[in-house]
């Protein structure tokens, strides 16, 4: 039996022990692909697999909770989310449900594999494959060091990685789903260094006939499209904006906000924008890329960041499709001659409507 999720509005009402019971039923029911791949699991089985969820094994820590690496008894390594919940408010409660509606019937190469989950009392855990590079923020933008370790090819195969799952959940995937959070630490790596999406609980699902959805406004500064800041208004263009942020940070080696003595704090879309009125875009590029004379890598870092700029554009109509974008990267789509617009920019953070209940890395 195939398990149907309905609208996010409804997602958001029902219980996690519901929608879990009902996952379970479909996987004693014998039959099907879905019931296989979705595992049940006790909290005791997780305690038992992290070493008691030892501070040895947390492999991370956000607003949700910590991350555990742990091992099944069938052998299996796994990273274990443990979710903060907060009860009183349920906001916890929601982004559980969230992941589990937006990642227990994917399948793509580019997002991360939920195996399963754990509901007992107040506890919600959720089980997935184990990452071994950890996340791109901490193995790629964490120090000097890093950054040497990522060839352009490297780079490219994120970047590529990252729009290929987008494209999944905007395009194909029915009903369509916007994640919200794309950043850099939300994009996991494999032991070859493939990019995995993660972090689901934000995501919202789209319905063919939908054009937005209003709603608090949830995650990352710097990464926020500002018409979704300012008006609460979530498009799949949204996503766009933030996928083109992280498309400049892979290119420039740069944060997104950086600050120095002589000029204070600046925002590398600005920046990017400024370079590229100036026809300098190419002095963005990461420096650790250009030590060479590869002109053939040069030419293609700064086509690379120019479609990040049109990603970030203000009129989200201006803003490409992520299938778009994929065919930009591959040389399909030509980049040249294409006109860029002025991006989108938070001038004034108070503009946003900002979610109290988050924590302060989020909105």
């Amino acid at each position: 039996m195939k398990f149907h999720f309905p609208c996010s509005q409804c997602l958001r009402s029902s219980s996690a022990e519901k929608l879990v019971l009902r996952k379970n039923d479909d996987k004693d029911a014998g039959g099907g692909e879905m019931g296989k791949k979705f595992r049940l699991f006790s909290y005791h089985d997780l305690k038992v697999a992290t070493c008691g969820f030892s501070s040895k094994n947390k492999v991370g820590e956000g607003g949700f909770g910590a991350v555990y690496k742990g091992q099944l008894s069938d052998g299996t390594i796994v990273a274990i989310k443990v979710l903060s919940i907060e009860l009183e408010s349920m906001r916890g409660e929601r982004e559980f449900i969230s992941e589990i509606a937006a990642l227990c019937d994917v399948q793509h190469e580019n997002l991360v594999n939920l195996y399963g989950c754990c509901v007992e009392g107040a506890k919600r855990c959720l089980v997935y494959d184990y990452m071994e590079n950890n996340s791109l923020a901490y193995r790629f933008l964490g120090s000097e060091q890093n950054k040497n370790s990522f060839s352009w090819t490297r780079r490219k195969n994120v970047s590529l990685g990252v729009a290929k799952a987008l494209a999944y959940l905007h395009e194909e995937k029915t009903p369509h789903i916007v994640h919200r959070d794309i950043k850099a630490s939300n994009v996991l790596l494999d032991h070859n260094f493939n990019p995995k999406v993660a972090d689901f609980g934000l995501a919202r699902l789209f319905h063919d006939d939908t054009s937005h959805i209003s709603t608090r406004v949830a995650g990352t500064l710097g990464y926020l499209s500002p018409e979704y800041a300012i008006t609460g208004r979530l498009t799949r263009k949204s996503d766009v904006y933030s996928f083109g942020v992280l498309l400049l940070e892979i290119i420039s080696g740069r944060s997104i906000v950086e600050f120095d003595m002589e000029h204070g704090e600046h925002f590398l879309v600005d920046k990017a924008w400024d370079m590229y009125n100036c026809d300098r875009l190419v002095e963005l590029v990461d420096h650790v890329l250009l030590k060479g004379d590869d002109e053939g890598l040069r030419v293609e870092a700064v086509r690379f960041m120019k479609v990040g700029l049109l990603c970030v554009q203000e009129a989200t109509k201006l803003r490409p499709r992520m299938s778009g974008v994929i065919k930009m990267f591959t040389g399909e789509t030509s980049v040249e001659g294409v006109t860029i617009s002025q991006p989108g920019f938070l001038a004034d953070l108070m503009d946003v409507k900002i979610d109290e209940k988050r924590s302060s890395q989020h909105l």
